[in-house]
């Protein structure tokens, strides 16, 4: 019989819509501490528009992780009795499934209830799968609630799964410089391991700009502060932001803010203009010139020419082009470069079967398969490229803004 959360309960774990890449990669179990973001009003970000902010509470969070435990221990034991010794296994998790349609069966439950029990049974499925070593706190800015708060939230976490090794999670980096230092060291000892802050630039005129509600000033003082902290710091540095106008400054003021901070890893997050944010308005108006991929990749070279710290770059989002650019500076910001230099002294239309390659690989990940009117204008973009057409960069162009807001 189901422990009485499964029975009586949601029989899930609320998460909310997104997680870094490194938290996936890692499979991360997901725990929703607020909903969607305080702030809101960065103009290239719509993930959380028309959401309003709020807190969850210390024991509705609590009776998640619960939620969580339970699952976990009922997927074991499943485990156990097919004879996979605890081993997770498909047999495992459809018997499961099957052994509990009050859960799990659409005949018995309306379908949002049956999906988000899926998704959470999921999320925990790969956790475990993992080794349940590392968690992720949701959504945008979870060290925004009340520090006595979150540190019960945390020693909850670690007494309810000691397999835990790390816990991380999004921040901003106003209400990281407005948190006393004593505050985050708590954190650090009450297990909050890791701080993810979205950066996006250095450059006070581009954060004015994107309405980011930070100051280069401010990135600093709450970056040197997580460090202090004990936490480790993960920087997102959003190349293209400062469109056409501002690339240069914004490529080298973010360098200098980021030598400064000396953050453990720094992430390249290249800008998509996406439908429904005020910035993909603005570039339909002609008010915000986005970089080509090649002014992309040269502003990244000016980037990376001029760091000069200790952090790990990384290039896991799906948005960049040129996922190899990556390494442990200072030692391999030579190598690194090089992979952008040989990149830009290719020919024309081998950077531009790269672009395609890629761009469309990612799409094809999300979609699965392109629609008869995008097939056409692939097809007709290779055979520009392959014939060296005057016209191969234009057709090439049609498709990547055709794909690219698809990227995640």
């Amino acid at each position: 019989m189901l422990p009485a959360i499964l029975q009586h309960g949601k029989g899930y774990h609320e998460m909310g819509p997104i997680r870094p890449p490194s938290e996936g990669k890692d499979r991360s179990l997901l725990i929703r501490v607020t909903r969607n973001c305080p702030w809101n009003r960065c103009e290239f970000c719509r993930t959380y528009k028309n959401k309003t902010y709020s807190l969850r509470g210390v024991e509705e969070i609590k009776a998640d992780i619960d939620t969580v435990k339970a699952l976990a221990e009922e997927i074991k034991a499943a485990s156990w009795r097919l004879g996979f010794r605890g081993a997770i296994r498909q047999e495992v998790v459809t018997t499961f499934i099957n052994e509990n349609p009050a859960l799990y069966s659409r005949a018995y439950n309306d379908p949002e209830a049956v999906e988000r029990r899926l998704e959470s049974l999921a999320n925990v499925i790969h956790w475990l799968s993992s080794g349940a070593r590392t968690v992720f706190l949701q959504d945008a800015n979870a060290p925004q609630i009340r520090t006595a708060d979150l540190v019960e939230i945390l020693r909850y976490l670690k007494e309810t799964f000691p397999t835990i090794e790390r816990i991380t999670s999004y921040a901003r980096s106003k209400t990281i410089a407005r948190k006393p230092l004593e505050d985050l060291k708590r954190l650090r000892e009450a297990g909050l391991s890791r701080l993810h802050i979205g950066l996006e630039s250095g450059c006070d005129e581009v954060l004015a700009c994107i309405q980011k509600g930070t100051t280069a000033d401010e990135h600093i003082l709450a970056g040197k502060k997580t460090k202090e902290a004990g936490i480790e710091l993960s920087e997102y540095y959003m190349p293209g932001l400062g469109g056409k106008k501002w690339s240069k400054k914004h490529a080298l003021e973010s360098a200098r803010v980021l030598n400064e901070i000396d953050p453990d890893f720094i992430r390249l997050r290249t800008l998509v203009p996406r439908r429904g944010t005020p910035l993909y308005d603005r570039m339909l108006a002609g008010e915000f010139e986005p970089l080509t991929e090649d002014e992309v990749v040269e502003e990244i070279a000016l980037f990376v020419e001029h760091l000069d710290c200790h952090a790990y770059l990384a290039s896991d989002q799906m948005c960049n082009l040129l996922w190899e650019v990556e390494g442990q500076l200072p030692g391999d910001k030579p190598a690194i470069l090089q992979t952008i230099y040989d990149y830009l002294q290719k020919p024309l239309h081998e950077r531009l079967k790269i672009q395609l390659e890629r761009r469309l690989s990612s799409y094809l990940f999300i979609a699965g398969h392109l629609n008869r009117d995008l097939a056409a204008d692939v097809e007709a973009a290779w055979d520009a490229v392959n014939r060296g057409s005057p016209d191969a960069p234009g057709k090439v162009q049609e498709v990547l803004d055709a794909v690219k807001p698809a990227f995640i």
